[in-house]
């Protein structure tokens, strides 16, 4: 039994490969029905500028006016026109080449969507400063650090080389 398992297991694995990307097996399995792409109706046109010309048409399901008109392209272009010629490259393509190169607007969408990220950050952090972190110390205050200055200075802080090598003592100033 567990033999017979495995090497079902191993057909639908060598089954699966062959067939590739292309073809889905069902989910039971049953009768080795395999389904395919247009079965599931998932469209695998699609237009690309690295490789604009699909090997799959655009319209795949044709009404009775495009079947008249791809009869018509079989005799002599000559006879058709301009709209008519348009309307069998519509068939095959979707876009043309120019107008997939065409620039859009996105970049619109994707600048609005930065600076609406841009101002809802801004409202947290301003919502935070307000409300969760503390008050400054009041070491950061102005007063506090000419204070902290003065003394420094009073102290004769590093004078060789630092601090109060700059400040001239007998002027009372910062040397120029």
């Amino acid at each position: 039994m567990m033999l017979s398992l495995m090497s079902m297991r191993l057909g639908i694995l060598t089954r699966r490969g062959a067939l590739g990307a292309a073809a889905v097996r069902t989910a039971h399995g049953h009768g080795g029905h395999v389904t395919t792409q247009e079965d599931l109706s998932v469209p695998l046109y699609y237009d690309k500028r690295s490789y604009p010309l699909p090997d799959t048409p655009y319209c795949k399901q044709l009404d009775a006016t495009q079947k008249a008109l791809k009869e018509k392209e079989k005799g002599s272009w000559t006879q058709l026109s301009n709209e008519e010629k348009l309307a069998l490259y519509r068939l095959k393509f979707h876009q043309s080449y120019a107008e997939m190169n065409k620039p859009t607007n996105e970049w619109k969408t994707v600048l609005g969507g930065i600076f609406f990220f841009f101002g809802v950050t801004g409202l947290i952090v301003w919502w935070q400063r307000m409300f969760v972190f503390p008050p400054k110390p009041h070491t950061l205050e102005d007063e506090w650090k000419a204070k902290q200055l003065q003394r420094m200075l009073d102290m004769h802080i590093n004078p060789v080389q630092g601090f109060s090598a700059k400040w001239d003592y007998a002027k009372n100033e910062w040397k120029k």
